[in-house]
C-alpha cells in the first residue's frame, strides 16, 4: 500500500479544492522507477530519442483520453494526467540512466524536473545557480509536501485554463495530444539540462 510522504496535517480549503490533483501527485513521487536503460556511449543524442518516444505515448495517451466530449471528457481528466506524469517518471528515470546517474535521482530531482517549467515559481528555491555549479536543495519530508500543494494549484488552474477544449470533438483532443507532447518534451529538456550542468546536492534538515 502506497503511503503519504509526510503524515497528514488538517487540511486547508486549498488542500480540500485540489486534493485529488495533490494525491496523484503524491503517489507519482512516492517512488523512483528503476531506469529501463544503461549508461549510453552517447547520452545526449540517447535522451533526446528517449525523449521523442515518450512524447509520442504521451500524446497518444492524452489525445485518446480526450475523444469523449463534454462531461464524459471531464471525467477523463485526472486519469489523463495522471497517466502523463507516470510516462514522464518514467523518461526521467531513463535519462538519468543513459547518463549513468541512475543513484542520484531523488523525489526532488524528479519534481524539478516534472515541473520546473510549469510551475518555476514554485520551484525557484530548489535549484539555485552558483558561481560555477547549480546546488540542487533537497527538499525534507515537511517541504515537499509543501512544494506538492503548491504545485497542484498551479496545475489545477492549468488544467481548468485547458479544460474547454474537451468540449470540442477532434479538434480538442487534437490539441490536448499535442500539448501533452510538447509539455513532455519540456521535461525531458530540464532533465538533460540538470545532468549536463555541474551539480552540487544539499539535504534540507528534516
Amino acid at each position: 500500500m502506497k503511503h503519504s510522504l509526510v503524515p497528514r496535517k488538517a487540511p486547508s480549503p486549498d488542500a480540500d479544492r485540489h486534493g485529488p490533483i495533490i494525491d496523484a501527485l503524491e503517489r507519482v513521487l512516492a517512488d523512483i522507477p528503476p531506469a529501463a536503460t544503461g549508461a549510453a556511449e552517447r547520452p545526449d543524442a540517447e535522451a533526446k530519442a528517449i525523449a521523442h518516444r515518450a512524447a509520442k505515448r504521451a500524446a497518444m495517451l492524452s489525445g485518446s483520453l480526450a475523444l469523449p466530449p463534454g462531461p464524459l471528457g471531464f471525467m477523463t481528466l485526472l486519469p489523463d494526467i495522471y497517466l502523463i506524469w507516470q510516462t514522464q517518471r518514467q523518461m526521467v528515470a531513463d535519462i538519468f540512466g543513459v547518463y549513468g546517474r541512475s543513484a542520484e535521482l531523488t523525489r526532488t530531482h524528479m519534481l524539478y524536473c516534472l515541473f520546473r517549467h510549469a510551475a518555476s515559481q514554485v520551484l525557484r528555491d530548489v535549484a539555485v545557480r552558483g558561481s560555477q555549479r547549480l546546488i540542487i536543495r533537497q527538499l525534507s519530508g515537511s517541504a515537499l509536501r509543501q512544494a506538492l500543494g503548491s504545485v497542484g494549484a498551479s496545475v489545477s488552474r492549468r488544467i481548468a485554463g485547458n479544460a474547454a477544449g474537451r468540449w470540442i470533438p477532434l479538434a480538442g483532443a487534437a490539441a490536448v495530444g499535442a500539448y501533452a507532447y510538447w509539455d513532455t518534451l519540456q521535461v525531458a529538456n530540464t532533465a538533460q539540462r540538470l545532468l549536463t550542468s555541474p551539480i552540487d546536492a544539499i539535504a534540507e534538515p528534516e
